[in-house]
């Protein structure tokens, strides 16, 4: 492929935006999500190749899927992706402190790093960085906003299987 692709859908959380390189998923972000990359500028807009990926959302939002499997490429530094990968192991429907996450890495005193690192997440919502909470079980923090936070937990504690 090595070409930058992206695509666009409607969500109950707002739009999400798409993008892909060299055939695998690179990114999924909210509207005015903080820390979002917006499409390079020469990205092309396919619509066609994300139409699996649209479907696995739509199902999910349906409450009809609880695991995406999509081949994505986290691009970011070790310590990142190894919170995001910790991440993926959270179940649908569960969720984790900043603490607990810390620990799972073998980090049990980079809390704060471990909330920098969840900030940076490429990949809304397919690496469930919503599952992540404060350790007095407060919704702190999230970069699509704690409305969309809640919605998602609220969505996930709803149809968890």
């Amino acid at each position: 492929m090595n070409e930058t692709l992206t695509a666009s859908i409607e969500s109950p959380v707002g739009p999400l935006t798409m993008v892909a390189r060299d055939g695998v998923l690179t990114n999924v972000s909210m509207h005015d999500q903080r820390h979002a990359l917006p499409p390079p500028d020469d990205a092309v807009t396919d619509d066609a190749w994300f139409k699996s990926i649209a479907e696995q959302f739509d199902a999910y939002f349906a409450g009809e899927l609880s695991t995406f499997d999509i081949e994505m490429d986290l691009v970011g530094t070790p310590f990142q992706r190894r919170v995001w990968s910790q991440l993926c192991e959270i179940p649908y429907g569960a969720t984790v402190s900043y603490g607990e996450l810390a620990q799972r890495i073998d980090s049990p005193k980079a809390s704060r790093a471990v909330g920098l690192a969840n900030g940076r997440n490429p990949i809304a919502i397919i690496v469930p960085c919503h599952r992540v909470i404060g350790a007095d079980g407060s919704l702190t923090g999230y970069g699509g906003g704690l409305q969309r936070k809640t919605w998602l937990l609220e969505h996930e504690s709803r149809h968890r299987h």
